[in-house]
């Protein structure tokens, strides 16, 4: 029966794996989903066969789990929007992070870690799952603007936190040691299990205080490095419990979510260590307070159609947070379609972190309709913007920010490697209002007279609006 549930587990690995793989582009996404999906399934039902259950009491709590877990999930995935996908990652991080570490304590609790690699690897799993627990939460309430939002820092932060940190690990000497630690200090009360529930205490806070002070345009990058956190704690569970599929998974998840965490920091131009011990502040970027009084040049619908249609050979999109917020995917579509039927060329501009996420725009506009091969990463459509005769900015703003490039100012996007929109012959911003983006810092591009337009408007009815005044004009 060990065979077979090792190969059981190999065949689960493997499914896991091609399911990773075809997440890369959109249109083999959703089979990678359900090809994991299914490796799960057969890694779960293997469990079953290498583990003893109380047929009375263990297999109704273990049914009643799955059940409830797999409503949760499946309720989840149909209401939660796009927008909420990020939310949606957080929390369910967290939730995986918390289960470990639990399982872990659990494996304490019972006596089970009995050698110094199960001791040692089961304490790693309690530290690591608590701290991805506490930290996903927090990163949740930011991204959803329950708590916590902006930047939130005290005096001699770090300072508290590193002495969190040396706690855990005299804590953790005293569990390995079975309390002599503590009875060489005179502190015999604190056993070994106190110890471990102190630990996971600890871990909690430090938790909650490592993600506080990261402002939300850093959010996604704090996501993905939490998830490689809920991944290595899988892995390292994997040992405690004997278990490959635990290993195995928790292993792919771990190394995927660090190169996802490298990819985004780089495409954000920010260090990760600025980005965690520095608590870079999401509201601290702005510029003077009467920028909303400075004059733009407002146009209407009519005027934009006017330029798209008569003065406007190539095209490029840019879309942001704000166009899924509003839906309005659909009519962008339909604006490209109008567009083209007139003979201009359309391209798309995606941001690596445009929408939140990687891939968010991408998935957002490609259900849409849009061609996969009309959109282009950063890297391939600067050098378009040159001979570019509009970009039209739909709820978008960090991502094109040449404050970005400001080496005399220093912002939450300084450094930030953006769309050079502003190299394009006009630039059209379809918004609500002259509100900065997620990161805090205001527009330069705003305030350009000769080359801006601004159009205030909710995204799904500006560009319909738009379409129709192309179609007339």
């Amino acid at each position: 029966m060990q065979v077979l549930t090792f190969l059981a587990y190999l065949v689960a690995a493997a499914l896991f794996i091609t399911g990773i793989r075809r997440l890369r582009t959109p249109e083999t996404a959703r089979s990678g989903n359900t090809i994991a999906a299914f490796g799960m399934i057969i890694a779960l039902a293997a469990t079953f066969f290498v583990i003893d259950i109380d047929p009375v009491l263990g297999l109704p709590l273990i049914g009643g789990g799955i059940l409830l877990g797999g409503i949760i999930g499946a309720v989840s995935a149909q209401r939660v929007p796009m927008t909420g996908m990020p939310q949606l990652v957080a929390a369910f991080n967290g939730v995986g992070g918390g289960c470990i570490a639990l399982v872990a304590l659990s494996e304490f609790y019972q006596g089970r870690a009995e050698t110094w690699v199960a001791s040692t690897t089961g304490l790693l799993t309690i530290i690591i799952g608590a701290i991805s627990f506490s930290g996903s939460i927090v990163a949740f309430c930011k991204l959803q603007e329950i708590a916590f939002t902006g930047s939130v820092a005290f005096p001699l932060q770090q300072v508290v936190n590193a002495l969190i940190v040396l706690g855990i690990l005299l804590l953790s000497a005293n569990i390995l040691t079975d309390g002599a630690l503590a009875e060489a200090v005179g502190l015999p009360v604190l056993t070994p299990l106190l110890s471990l529930y102190i630990t996971l205490g600890a871990a909690l806070v430090l938790g909650i205080l490592f993600v506080i002070p990261i402002g939300g345009a850093d959010m996604p990058i704090v996501i993905s490095l939490l998830n490689a956190f809920t991944g290595l704690a899988a892995a390292l569970s994997g040992f405690v419990l004997e278990n490959y599929a635990l290993l195995i998974g928790g292993t792919l998840v771990g190394a995927s979510g660090t190169i996802l965490t490298r990819q985004m920091s780089g495409a954000l131009g920010r260090p990760l260590g600025k980005i965690i011990f520095a608590g870079i502040a999401a509201a601290g970027g702005g510029d003077d307070e009467d920028d909303e009084e400075r004059e733009v040049n407002d146009v209407s619908a009519e005027d934009i159609g006017s330029y798209l249609s008569e003065d406007s050979e190539k095209v490029v999109i840019v879309p942001g947070y704000g166009l899924a917020v509003a839906q309005a995917q659909a009519p962008l579509f339909e604006l490209m379609e109008t567009l083209e039927s007139q003979g201009k060329e359309v391209l798309f501009g995606i941001h690596p972190v445009a929408g939140r996420m990687p891939g968010h725009m991408n998935v957002l506009l490609t259900e849409a309709g849009v061609p996969y091969e009309k959109l282009y990463d950063l890297e391939d459509i600067n050098p378009e913007f040159e001979d570019t005769d509009a970009v039209i900015i739909v709820g978008a703003n960090d991502v094109v920010n040449p404050a970005a490039n400001d080496e005399e100012k220093d912002s939450p996007i300084s450094g930030m490697p953006i769309l050079e929109v502003e190299n394009a012959e006009r630039v059209i911003f379809v918004k609500r209002s002259l509100s900065p983006g997620f990161a805090g810092v205001d527009n330069p591009l705003f305030y350009d007279m000769d080359k801006t337009m601004m159009y205030f408007t909710d995204a799904k009815q500006g560009l319909q609006d738009i379409t129709e005044a192309v179609k007339n004009a």
